[in-house]
């Protein structure tokens, strides 16, 4: 059943991002990074993509031509540095909004109490899975960052491994 769970939402979560943006791929997780994580290089947009650097550079290429973002200097002379502009925030506010409902709707069958017991549940799983920093920065691609805050994330708290879950007095059970 976890399983059909997990490809039922992947699913519904694709679909919703790629109506929402009128595209297929990386252009919606592209967008929710770009937004949260504003001047992003190449290179750091490439790990929550899950893309190489060229094709990074197609979907950076077409979110220029779209006017959804621009490129402005990086921090050396080599880099680029990438910015949505306001037509991009609103599309990855819709992106994001999107994913919000949809979670929205698949959880409106559970009570308060059944919510608590999974998100206990979930924060176990998504510990389990984390395998490193760039892993973790895949799997919240298309996070609202804001509703789940980095010292109570699970999955960077994974990311962060004991002996820094430790040191931030974050560690979990």
């Amino acid at each position: 059943m976890l399983g059909a769970l997990a490809v039922g939402l992947s699913d519904a979560i694709t679909s919703a991002v790629e109506t929402t943006t009128g595209h297929a791929g990386a252009m919606g997780a592209a967008l929710a990074t770009l937004a949260q994580e504003p001047g992003l290089g190449i290179e750091q947009l490439r790990v929550p993509l899950g893309r190489t650097q060229s094709a990074t550079v197609r979907v950076v290429d077409q979110l220029v031509a779209e006017g959804y973002a621009e490129r402005r200097p990086g921090q050396d002379q080599r880099s680029v540095a990438v910015f949505l502009t306001a037509k991009g925030d609103r599309a990855a506010s819709r992106v994001l909004a999107s994913r919000e409902q949809l979670l929205a709707d698949a959880m409106s069958p559970l009570t308060p109490g059944e919510r608590k017991t999974l998100t206990g549940a979930l924060e176990k799983v998504l510990d389990r899975i984390t395998s490193d920093r760039a892993h973790a920065d895949l799997i919240c691609r298309l996070c609202d960052l804001a509703a789940c805050p980095e010292r109570a994330c699970p999955v960077e708290l994974a990311a962060l491994g004991p002996r820094a879950q430790l040191a931030e007095g974050v560690m979990r059970p």
